[in-house]
């Protein structure tokens, strides 16, 4: 080890006892997502994709819900806690797919296609997700378009998840935007062959956003709570994951004796990456950055992640 790393690894320890002062005396909790760094997985009070963590966002009982992810995610924390301080340590931290779509984009295609339902992806700014019917994450996606009564469904904004959901749920007519995740698309079909050439009998995890040519030659197709789940069942010791970096973190901590590659290492959001610990201490200290949203557009988005939720129990 390294004397900078020695300094490294003292300076981290002293920004968590740091943060685990400031989180008492905020009666605060820290929520993270399965894609933070390595170090703010380890602070975390809870963890998990993006549909466990709008659960535990209704669930807790704190001050205080510091939400270690990008935008969209600490505006759903706030729209389904309005009494509640979300705190978003790095307001930089966006989503350029949530970003492929707006309230006003999004009511032109309704004028286009009046008897069709809207179902969001997560991923959608609050104003997106009050302009729709109803969300969806990437674990529940399929259910929540089969419990809908309308045939034709706008699936906004990933155009990759909405046609796994389409292979999936043949019955109904998904009309597709055209959004995409930067980073999941990185991952070509070309990669996870020379993957599985490079680790003889691995098995192939993928997230749905992947491009469909890559979905087509995984083992399982699933969100990121799905991997830990399949992960620890198979029989397999060998795993290729089709997804965000910073999921070895925790696969790897919780099956020790299996191991965990990427199929490209270009598969890192550089906005889930922004918050470090510093950021974390810094935003208990100063309580910023505050994430609102209007009471207007608060109302109407709670009703169609309500709506989520309710389908998902």
């Amino acid at each position: 080890m390294r004397v900078n790393d020695k300094d490294d690894l003292k300076y981290n320890e002293a920004l968590k006892k740091k943060i685990a002062k400031l989180k008492k005396k905020r009666n605060a909790v820290i929520i993270v997502h399965n894609y933070q760094r390595d170090e703010i997985q380890d602070i975390a009070d809870i963890s998990g994709d993006s549909l466990a963590l709008s659960q535990a966002a209704v669930r807790t009982d704190a001050d205080v819900i510091v939400f270690c992810g990008v935008q969209f995610m600490a505006e759903s924390a706030s729209i389904l806690n309005p009494d509640k301080t979300v705190l978003l340590p790095v307001i930089e931290a966006g989503c350029p797919l949530a970003d492929m779509i707006t309230a006003e984009k999004l009511r032109a295609k309704r004028k286009q296609y009046p008897n069709a339902a809207v179902v969001c992806y997560v991923n959608s700014s609050a104003e997106v997700k009050a302009e729709s019917d109803i969300a969806c994450t990437s674990s529940n996606a399929i259910q929540i378009v089969r419990s809908l009564k309308e045939k034709d469904i706008i699936f906004v904004p990933d155009r990759n998840l909405g046609r796994y959901v389409q292979s999936q749920v043949p019955e109904k007519n998904i009309i597709l935007w055209e959004g995409f995740c930067p980073t999941h698309i990185r991952v070509q079909e070309e990669d996870i062959i020379k993957a599985k050439e490079l680790h003889k009998g691995a098995e192939v995890l993928a997230h749905p956003e992947c491009n469909p040519e890559v979905l087509a030659i995984a083992d399982h197709v699933c969100s990121t709570a799905g991997m830990f789940t399949y992960a620890k069942k198979s029989t397999a010791k060998e795993f290729i994951i089709a997804t965000e970096s910073g999921m070895l973190y925790k696969l790897q901590k919780e099956n020790p004796d299996k191991k965990f590659y990427l199929p490209t290492p270009h598969l890192v959001c550089a906005n889930m990456k922004l918050i470090t610990l510093g950021w974390v201490a810094y935003s208990l200290e100063k309580m910023v950055y505050e994430i609102k949203v209007s009471e207007e557009v608060r109302e109407r988005a709670r009703k169609t992640l309500d709506r989520m939720l309710a389908v998902s129990k």
